[in-house]
């Protein structure tokens, strides 16, 4: 499963690289388009480095810390005079499903030794 999160931190955040202002203006996300950018080069450095880690379940909580950083950054853009709200409303329920699942992951921590 962390390496499933590696591949979907890469797909994510080449999707932020190439269209920022797209995640930006959909959302009514508050901030500079550039944010969102660095944001997606955060994305795929989490995502290379659960995939090339051999402990890729640790390196899941890198994608924790980041979406925290993702939420506090979405709150804003759930203000009732933000004509994007319901998009992003949507946008912040996905974020909080996927910080469940990342701290699940996480969580598990990566078990070394035999007996596979």
């Amino acid at each position: 499963m962390a390496r499933a999160l590696g591949v979907f931190s890469i797909a994510l955040g080449a999707i932020e690289i190439l269209s920022p202002n797209a995640v930006k203006r959909g959302t009514g996300a508050p901030g500079p388009e550039g944010l969102y950018s660095a944001y997606g080069w955060r994305e795929v450095a989490t995502g290379a480095l659960i995939l090339t880690s051999r402990s890729p379940v640790s390196m899941v909580w890198l994608r924790v810390a980041g979406d925290v950083l993702d939420l506090a950054t979405m709150a804003p853009a759930l203000n009732r005079t933000n004509p994007h709200r319901r998009v992003a409303t949507g946008a912040m329920n996905f974020l909080i499903a996927a910080t469940i699942l990342d701290v699940l992951v996480a969580a598990q921590g990566d078990h070394t030794g035999g007996g596979r």
